[in-house]
C-alpha cells in the first residue's frame, strides 16, 4: 500500500477508542496498511504527541493483546490540538502535513476522518476549504484526497442536504466516504450471494410466498455517556435512518447488473426510492416510539426531553415484488437482549394432508443474524417422533418446527476481517461499494422527514418501558392488530 496519512476529527471519542483506531491496530498487525503511514489525531484536548500515545496506552489499552506490536504502531500516532471551528489549528496541521511529504519526497494520499458529532460538519468542511486542506499538497494531489464522514448525516431532510451541498463544493462524488458500518457486515454483504446464487431463495423472494418481514436492532445498554450527543438526536436518526433502512434495502433490492460499486449503489437506492412514504398525518398508524424509565435522569439529558431511545414502524414497499407485503422494524436501547436481525416470515402453507394433526402457527422463517453470531437459520416444519398411540391403534402424527442454522464462525474457521477494518481498507483502495452515494443519503431522509413533521404535531407523553425487556406495549400492538407477532 502507498503511503498515506489520515487526520482522524475527534479523536479522543468512543468512536476512536473503540472502533477506528483498534480497526487500524488490527490492520497493521496483518501488515495491511503498508511500510509508511501517519495517524493524526486532531481533538479540543491539550496533549502533546506524547500525552496522547500515552493516554492511548494507559487508559484506552487498545494494543494490550500485543504489547510489542502496539509499541511499533504507536510510532505512527501523532496529535493535534484544535477547536473544530477555529482555524488556528487547521493551519498549524498544515506544517505536520507538510513535514510527512517531505519526508517521503512526494504528495501522500490525505483521509479527512470526521468522526465528531454531526454539528461540526459544516465547520471543519468550511476550514479545510479556507486552508487548502482539502487540495493536498499541490501539483494535482487533490485527486487523492478523501473525506469519511459518519453518519447521523444531517438531523433532517434539510440539514443533510446542507451538509451534502458543502461537500460538493469541496470535494467531488468519488472522493466522498459515508460511513454507515453495518454496510460492511459479513452477513449483509453475503445477502447478495445469498439471495442470487442461490437458485432455491430468489423464486420465493417475493409477494406471493412472503408473508411479511421483520427486522430488529436491540441494544442491552442505555446510551451511557453519549447523553450529549443523543439527546436530541434519538433512535429514529440514529439507527432507523442508517442502519434499519440499509438493512431494509439489502433485502429488498433487485438483482443488480454487476457486482461493481455504482451497480449495487443504484440497486440499494432504488431499493430506499421504493418505500412507500408515512404522511405526518399516518405517523401515529405507522410508528411507535418510546422512552426507557430512567432515561431522563441520565448525565446530559434534559429533564424534559422528549428524545426516543425506542422506534417501531410498520412500512410498505410500492415495488411490485412486494406488493402489500408489511415489513416490521424496530430499534431500540436498554432492550432484553444484544441483537441485530432479519427474519423473512414465509406464508404458512401447512398443506390439506397434515390439517387434522395441526400445523404448527408460524411455519418457515428465514433468519439472517447480524450480531452477536452472525449467520444465517431456517426454521422448517418436520415431523415429531411418534410415540403417542390414536384410539384407531395407529402411532399419531405430530408437526413441530426446527431449525438449520449456519454460522460464521464455526464454519469458516480463519480471521474474519471486522466491518471497520473492512471500510478502512476500502477506504484507502478509493472502493466505495459499501458506502452511501449522495442520491441514497437524500432519498432516506425524505422518508424520515415525514415521520418527524408528524412527531413534531404530536404532544402526548413517550410511552415508556423498562429497562430490559421488549419496548412499550404500544410497539407490540402495532404487529399484533394484523394477527402477527415478534419473534
Amino acid at each position: 500500500m502507498s503511503p498515506f496519512v489520515i487526520i482522524i476529527f475527534g479523536a479522543t471519542g468512543d468512536l476512536v477508542q473503540h472502533k477506528i483506531l483498534p480497526a487500524l491496530f488490527s490492520l497493521f498487525r496483518a501488515n495491511q496498511l503498508g511500510e509508511k503511514f501517519y495517524i493524526i489525531g486532531f481533538a479540543r484536548r491539550e496533549f502533546s504527541k506524547v500525552e496522547f500515545r500515552r493516554m492511548l496506552t494507559e487508559e484506552w489499552q487498545i494494543g494490550n493483546a500485543d504489547k510489542a506490536a502496539w509499541k511499533a504502531f504507536v510510532k505512527n500516532i501523532y496529535y493535534q490540538q484544535g477547536f473544530f471551528e477555529e482555524i488556528s489549528g487547521y493551519e498549524q496541521l498544515i506544517n505536520k502535513l507538510n513535514s510527512f511529504d517531505q519526508e517521503i519526497g512526494a504528495c501522500i494520499t490525505r483521509l479527512f476522518y470526521l468522526a465528531t458529532p454531526p454539528d461540526f460538519y459544516l465547520s471543519i468542511i468550511k476550514h479545510l476549504k479556507k486552508t487548502k486542506l482539502s487540495q493536498g499538497c499541490g501539483q494535482g494531489s487533490e485527486k487523492w484526497t478523501k473525506l469519511a464522514i459518519e453518519k447521523p448525516f444531517g438531523k433532517n431532510l434539510a440539514t443533510a442536504r446542507e451538509i451534502d451541498l458543502k461537500l460538493s463544493e469541496v470535494f467531488e462524488e468519488r472522493q466522498i466516504y459515508r460511513v454507515d458500518h453495518y454496510l460492511a457486515k459479513e452477513t449483509v454483504q453475503n445477502m447478495i450471494a445469498f439471495r442470487f446464487a442461490n437458485g432455491i431463495f430468489e423464486p420465493v423472494w417475493n409477494k406471493k410466498y412472503i408473508d411479511h418481514v421483520q427486522i430488529t436492532f436491540a441494544e442491552k445498554k442505555g446510551i451511557g455517556n453519549r447523553g450529549k450527543f443523543f439527546d436530541g438526536v434519538g433512535m429514529l436518526r440514529d439507527v432507523a435512518q442508517n442502519h434499519l433502512l440499509q438493512l431494509l434495502a439489502t433485502i429488498t433490492m433487485e438483482q443488480p447488473l454487476s457486482f461493481t460499486k455504482e451497480s449495487v449503489r443504484d440497486a440499494r437506492t432504488n431499493a430506499i426510492k421504493s418505500i412507500r412514504c408515512i404522511k405526518p398525518f399516518e405517523v401515529s398508524q405507522f410508528v411507535v416510539r418510546g422512552q426507557y424509565n430512567g432515561y431522563l435522569a441520565e448525565k446530559h439529558v434534559a429533564r424534559n426531553s422528549k428524545t426516543e431511545t425506542f422506534v417501531a414502524m410498520k412500512l410498505f414497499m410500492e415495488a411490485n415484488r412486494f406488493e402489500g407485503v408489511p415489513f416490521y422494524l424496530r430499534a431500540g436501547k436498554s432492550l432484553m437482549a444484544d441483537m441485530v436481525d432479519i427474519k423473512i416470515v414465509f406464508i404458512q402453507t401447512c398443506h390439506l394432508l397434515f390439517k387434522e394433526y395441526g400445523c404448527p402457527e408460524i411455519g418457515n422463517v428465514l433468519t439472517i443474524r447480524i450480531q452477536p453470531d452472525e449467520g444465517i437459520g431456517l426454521r422448517v416444519i418436520a415431523k415429531k417422533p411418534s410415540i403417542a398411540i390414536s384410539k384407531e391403534g395407529k402411532p399419531g402424527l405430530g408437526l413441530a418446527t426446527v431449525n438449520m442454522d449456519f454460522s460464521y464462525m464455526k464454519e469458516f474457521k480463519e480471521r474474519r476481517i471486522e466491518a471497520y477494518e473492512k471500510l478502512l481498507l476500502d477506504i484507502l483502495a478509493g472502493d466505495q461499494m459499501l458506502f452511501n452515494r449522495s442520491d441514497e443519503l437524500e432519498t432516506s431522509w425524505q422518508f424520515i422527514s415525514g415521520i418527524l413533521d408528524g412527531w413534531e404535531k404530536d404532544h402526548k407523553p413517550l410511552p415508556e418501558y423498562d429497562l430490559g425487556n421488549w419496548g412499550p406495549k404500544e410497539a407490540f400492538g402495532l404487529i399484533e392488530r394484523d394477527g402477527r407477532k415478534w419473534l
